[in-house]
């Protein structure tokens, strides 16, 4: 794991030796709801595929749950 953090030091000046973030941002505009849809999924499909749970509504922090019908530490506005 630290090979990684070693890796993307080298490519940010300010860095020394480690970096724990990536600095990449690849803005896309969502410009339907399946492409809305598409980006959620991918969000809450994070913790499973990093194997911190099960299921997508398992996660604590993930507003999967909301949608789920869960109890919910998040506030989530469905709109």
């Amino acid at each position: 794991m630290k090979v990684v953090f070693s890796y993307h030091a080298k490519f940010n000046k300010r860095v020394k030796d480690k970096q724990f973030w990536t600095h990449e941002n690849h803005a896309v505009e969502l410009t339907s709801n399946e492409m809305i849809d598409s980006k959620m999924n991918y969000i809450h499909e994070n913790p499973v595929r990093a194997g911190w749970v099960e299921k997508e509504e398992d996660y604590l922090y993930s507003s999967a749950r909301n949608y789920a019908g869960l109890n919910d530490l998040l506030e989530i506005e469905m709109i």
